[in-house]
């Protein structure tokens, strides 16, 4: 009986370890210094996170955007556009790694040409902060939103640092979807109905891609959480029936 008792507990260990995803795990620990977050949400491309704060009450959105340069000296940007989810008229963060530091910039992208979108954001953004790690570089930031907001469109998007300045990211695939809406009531997003990519003849800075659909991240994690608290109390059952 010892014997079944102790292979059922390695049992419930190996189960235990498999109910945690390696993406949850390892970006969503919030192991920033002095900052926590109430929300984190795996976007669905480009292998970003997004860990956020809503205070209603005075309708601020304090977050943490993390992602991978596509290069080692690239540029990573998240943004919020006033108006639909594209990236014209999109209230940019953008950071990148420059002499072994961080720079993070601000640009309120009004045309294709990012170096010449002016700087000045529309909505007011303090404690402006970057910081790389292991390749991955995050954006901290604290946004004063119009009272009574309930959701926002973001965007984001990774690219290239050309001759000292943001270059055009790429124009195929995940950076052309990489966009969605977040509802800061539920601590979840979800991404907008498809609409058209960019036509051949246009070129797309920080920021640009056209939407797509996609599965709201936060609700696929607590179905899966449910689920595997379901399996954990079963073999807990087993197991102690094994040690009696």
């Amino acid at each position: 009986m010892a014997t079944i008792a102790k292979s059922g507990i390695w049992v419930l260990v190996v189960v235990v370890g498999l109910m945690v995803s390696p993406s949850e795990s390892q970006t969503c620990s919030q192991n920033f210094t002095n900052k926590v977050f109430s929300n984190c949400n795996a976007l669905t491309y480009l292998s970003a996170y997004l860990h956020w704060t809503y205070t209603a009450s005075n309708s601020t959105l304090s977050m943490a955007f993390s992602a991978k340069p596509t290069q080692a000296d690239g540029w990573v940007a998240w943004a919020i556009n006033p108006s639909s989810p594209k990236m014209l008229g999109s209230q940019t963060l953008l950071a990148y790694k420059s002499n072994g530091a961080t720079t993070v910039k601000t640009y309120n992208i009004t045309s294709y040409d990012v170096p010449s979108s002016g700087t000045k954001l529309l909505y007011e953004v303090s404690d402006l902060t970057s910081e790389e790690v292991g390749g991955t570089i995050t954006i901290f930031a604290k946004w004063k939103l119009p009272d009574k907001t309930e959701k926002i469109n973001q965007v984001w998007q990774v690219g290239p640092i050309t001759q000292g300045v943001p270059g055009v990211h790429p124009k195929t695939g995940d950076n052309l979807k990489s966009v969605g809406v977040l509802h800061l009531g539920s601590g979840g997003s979800t991404s907008p109905t498809a609409s058209p990519a960019p036509g051949p003849g246009s070129s797309s800075p920080p920021g640009s891609p056209a939407p797509s659909n996609g599965s709201t991240p936060s609700s696929t994690s607590r179905i899966t959480v449910g689920f595997n608290m379901g399996l954990l109390f079963s073999f807990v059952s087993v197991a102690s029936l094994m040690c009696l």
